[in-house]
């Protein structure tokens, strides 16, 4: 199921996917029966139903053409790093470009939502502490780039530069997470396009990898990382990432003004 949560008529709601006018997804059936299109709704970021996140974990260059595009060696273990809870925005909403930078570009994700804690879990296992997933835009600001490998808070940590939804995915909903199709566009125009078989660590690594060292808490999120493909992306353009079976998130660039 597509659960979503999101504000109406000055209240937050949750809700499932429905259709509206013919087209799936188009709207959302709220928790009190109504259905509302979704243009008429404030678009949270999706995360699970019963918890929230305490830990945000971003990977760096886990597809090899991205590692490539940025012409480093692929990574020989995941190069991982953590987000803040306010780099967190819903579907729909805007992005801020800060003024005056050279280079600002969209990462389109798989996000892994964790559904149960998780301490030591191996690989085999790994799949039953997933509770669902969801897409992520990880925007980039390459301006402050100091280390491909550690990417600083200026470039990654940015108030409104990870859009997150529409839909959190159950996992039961998606029987093979790696292999989903994942695309890009800005202004309509394919820039980006990848599968998530291609990353160079997949979902149960990342939760045995992690788990290893420390404990994984329900709602938790891993964000897994983007295919090759990114451009600059300017204010007023609007950008939709969108994963297989999943949905398409979209998100527009707005000034600082």
């Amino acid at each position: 199921m597509k659960h979503a949560r999101v504000i109406f008529e000055g209240r937050e709601h949750h809700g499932t996917a429905h259709e509206w006018n013919g087209a799936a997804d188009a709207a959302v059936r709220l928790h009190d029966g109504r259905v509302v299109p979704q243009e008429q709704l404030t678009w949270l970021p999706p995360l699970a139903p019963t918890a929230r996140p305490r830990t945000i974990l971003a990977l760096g260059l886990n597809y090899a053409d991205h590692a490539k595009e940025l012409e480093f060696k692929a990574p020989e273990e995941p190069l991982a790093f953590v987000k803040g809870q306010g780099a967190l925005i819903g579907h729909r909403q805007h992005t801020i470009r800060p003024a005056g930078v050279q280079f600002m570009h969209y990462e389109c994700e798989l996000v892994i939502v964790v559904g149960k804690t998780a301490r030591r879990v191996k690989r085999a296992d790994a799949c039953d502490f997933i509770g669902g997933y969801t897409v992520a835009n990880d925007y980039a600001i390459r301006d402050y780039l100091e280390n491909w490998y550690r990417p600083n808070l200026r470039v990654k940590n940015r108030d409104t530069c990870t859009p997150l939804g529409p839909w959190f995915v159950d996992a039961a909903d998606i029987p093979d997470p790696m292999s989903l199709a994942l695309k890009t566009t800005v202004n309509g125009k394919v820039t980006q396009q990848g599968s998530t078989k291609d990353m160079i660590f997949d979902a149960p690594f990342l939760i045995e990898y992690f788990s290893r060292f420390m404990t994984l808490q329900p709602g938790d999120l891993i964000l897994t990382g983007t295919p090759d493909g990114v451009v600059d992306c300017q204010p007023g353009d609007v950008i939709v990432t969108e994963i297989e079976q999943i949905g398409a998130l979209i998100n527009t660039i707005a000034s600082k003004a």
